[in-house]
């Protein structure tokens, strides 16, 4: 059955003009000490000139009257697309629209009476599932792989808010915008980018869900861009541990809120650093992944109820979702040094490094040793807060420390690369705690060479 559906998908060649050939800058795979920012499409060597570059991509049609939909990395900043279909007609395409969130791209062909594609229902997709994709690999029209879901709503950081379909199917640079299929032939997803170490296939694949990429597409066709609902926090799952931490029901499940933007709706609603959002109008928040597609699938104007978790109170809030403004670049990574029974060796920020990593404040980690290490903390971090507490200078955190009980957990509210995070880290039981060591002891000048990544 699968491979009858070959008819539907087309090959993708696209042209850049007014680059140098140099493959350097450009990222041609998701190596695993990166983020999973890079894509599949891969410049190919043969026969490019100086100052052009050729790539090659993959779509399928969604339509009889020639819509195609592929990657948005694909045709993005491209100055001409080729299509051609499985009977070997060739077509000038012209890009409708892309969004760069969702990676989805959405072209258009002068045809009609074209095979189009079954939509299916991604969130019928479970782990263990059979699926496949039909693609061009390296130029390979038509090429089938097959394999199982291994996860559903995989969020990777470096790559917005999608969550993903995670497979084993074989995916290489060619792939890029390829259908998945279920095992009845449906389309639940498109082939996005892949985890390697080597530019090729290493058992990691991973696709949009066909459901989110309908609803974005729908919104290209219609008006050329996406308008998103807009509530201004970020947020992360909440654990047993930092449920703990806040005083929260253990079985509490939602989302813990690690920043809230000035001027936005969710600060005009009283949302706060710290809550926990358990429901959105009504419903209930399973996973904080879930929560960029709910908040962004509502237009911008939309009234919404939040039910949140305030300082161990539950209570309910209300606010009008703004339109999503474009991505905003946060520069990322770096006095007065203490050591705390945690086994940071923290230092206070100059005002001029506040400035560079837009903090209102914050303490930068030195050295991470004992919990704070086992945790994931690392030379670098920024920690903003303890609990719900703004860090400064070392003595806020040293006093908000002091009121916390040995062997109970605390929230700290990590900044990495940009990111916020909270990790708990439990106080070592008082038999087990360190005394503060002072700048330059022995302690505070001992080195560590393994690191823990969160």
């Amino acid at each position: 059955m699968i491979a009858s559906r070959r008819a539907w998908v087309v090959d993708i060649s696209t042209l850049r003009i007014g680059r140098d050939e140099s493959t350097e800058g450009i990222e041609l795979e998701i190596a695993p000490e990166h983020d999973f920012a890079d894509r599949l499409a891969w410049p190919l060597p043969a026969n490019v000139r100086i100052s052009q570059i050729r790539d090659l991509a993959s779509g399928v049609i969604l339509s009889a009257e020639g819509l195609i939909l592929t990657s948005a990395h694909v045709v993005m900043n491209i100055d001409e697309a080729q299509v051609q279909l499985d009977d070997g007609r060739r077509f000038i395409a012209h890009v409708v629209g892309v969004d760069r969130r969702t990676d989805v791209g959405l072209l258009k062909i002068d045809a009609s009476g074209l095979p189009h594609a079954v939509i299916g229902d991604s969130d019928s997709v479970a782990p263990g599932d059979w699926v496949a994709a039909i693609s061009s690999p390296f130029g390979f029209h038509g090429s089938v792989t097959a394999g199982v879901v291994s996860a559903i709503d995989r969020v990777m950081g470096g790559a917005g808010d999608i969550p993903f379909i995670q497979t084993d199917v074989a995916i290489n640079p060619g792939s890029s915008g390829s259908p998945l299929f279920n095992s009845r032939g449906e389309v639940v997803g498109i082939n996005s980018m892949i985890y390697s170490g080597n530019g090729g296939y290493m058992g990691l694949s991973f696709a949009v869900p066909i459901n989110l990429t309908m609803r974005i597409a729908r919104q290209l066709q219609s008006d050329g861009r996406v308008r998103r609902g807009y509530l201004g926090a970020e947020f992360q799952a909440l654990t047993p541990a930092l449920a703990q931490s806040f005083a929260l029901p253990a079985t509490t499940n939602g989302a813990l809120v690690v920043r809230v933007e000035d001027a936005s709706p969710a600060k005009s609603a009283g949302l706060a650093q710290g809550d926990a959002l358990t429901a959105i109008d009504g419903k209930p928040v399973s996973h904080y992944s879930d929560l960029p597609q709910r908040i962004g699938g509502h237009a911008p104007g939309t009234v919404v109820s939040l039910e949140v978790w305030h300082g161990g109170h539950k209570r309910m809030l209300r606010t009008r979702l703004s339109e999503q403004p474009a991505s905003t670049e946060r520069p990322a990574a770096v006095s007065i040094e203490w050591n705390d029974g945690l086994g940071l060796s923290l230092a206070e920020l100059s005002v001029p490094l506040r400035r560079q990593m837009r903090a209102q404040g914050g303490l930068v980690v030195r050295e991470a040793a004992g919990p704070a290490r086992s945790e994931g903390l690392r030379e670098g971090d920024l920690i903003i807060a303890l609990n719900t507490m703004p860090l400064e200078h070392v003595d806020d955190f040293r006093r908000a420390l002091a009121q916390v009980s040995p062997g109970r957990t605390v929230a700290l509210l990590v900044m990495r690369d940009g990111r916020l995070a909270y990790v708990a880290v439990q106080v070592p039981p008082a038999s087990s705690q360190t005394a503060p060591a002072v700048p330059g002891s022995a302690e505070h000048s001992s080195s560590t060479t393994e690191r823990a990544k969160p």
